[in-house]
């Protein structure tokens, strides 16, 4: 089931190419050391930060610039900046002022920096798992500038994130809000999706949009499967991700994207 000739692949990370022990397998790399080889241009595409997802994209031997911040910052991998959408500082401030006063743990990201108001179980467990620092102060007392996104967390109580999603969407309808995994909301500038950050690289590069392969496993990956002239949902992925895609996948612990390169772009066996 070949397609027209694929020259990007555009992925996310954790749940896709990186399992729940946030590795991804020698299957996973030997497929895109091949896809690299043939000349597709791999793209990591994901809502980690810029330091959480570069060290990734250099384990993986790829070289071409690394969308992060769900599609809120593309870097090159010199560092350059080739696209920054930040969100609007009297928003976020709005929002930690409500978080704080709902008893919310936010994660705030500035200038591709991590800050946290308490040095809680949440934001150990999440820096732990991505390998990044992070700093504790009070969010609401410290100078906004360049935030690249918020991130609203409860390990516990899935309905709970949840019940922020609808709230925030119903006031800040300005803003990009999305729930990114079951326990992450994600509170971003609205032009900073996976979608217009594919479609920015695609159109630098020249690429037509049926030549453009996209995958992912979360909501926040509907985005990044419109901007793909095939799209493709893992096994793992939420049903409201495989009801937008052209094809499923298997999991990520079967090497599901391995197997979606095998079956749909030519080059990767």
């Amino acid at each position: 089931m070949k397609t027209k000739k694929i020259k990007l692949i555009a992925t996310d990370i954790d749940g896709t190419i990186m399992d729940r022990s946030f590795e991804c397998s020698p299957g996973v790399k030997n497929c895109i050391k091949k896809l690299t080889k043939e000349g597709i241009k791999v793209v990591l595409a994901t809502g980690r930060m810029h330091v959480a997802a570069a060290p990734v994209a250099k384990q993986l031997g790829l070289d071409t610039p690394v969308i992060s911040y769900q599609g809120g910052l593309i870097k090159q991998q010199d560092g350059a900046t080739l696209y920054e959408r930040n969100l609007d500082t009297s928003a976020a401030a709005e929002i930690i002022r409500w978080a704080k006063g709902n008893n919310i743990h936010l994660n705030l990201y500035m200038e591709d920096k991590l800050y946290a108001e308490r040095d809680t179980e949440a934001i150990r467990r999440y820096t732990c798992e991505r390998s990044v620092p992070y700093s504790i102060c009070e969010l609401d007392k410290i100078e906004l500038k360049n935030v690249n996104k918020i991130l609203a967390i409860d390990f516990k109580d899935i309905q709970r994130v949840t019940s922020w999603v609808n709230y925030l969407r119903e006031n800040f309808p300005q803003l990009y809000i999305i729930k990114s995994s079951p326990y992450f909301c994600e509170i971003s500038n609205p032009e900073a999706t996976k979608a217009y950050a594919v479609e920015f690289l695609r159109q630098r590069w020249g690429i037509e949009k049926d030549e453009v392969l996209t995958i992912g496993d979360q909501d926040n990956d509907i985005e990044l499967l419109k901007a793909g002239g095939i799209s493709v949902a893992m096994g793992n992925a939420t049903e409201n991700l495989k009801s937008c895609a052209d094809y499923i996948t298997d999991t990520v612990d079967n090497d599901g994207f391995v197997q979606a390169c095998l079956a749909l772009v030519e080059g990767a066996c």
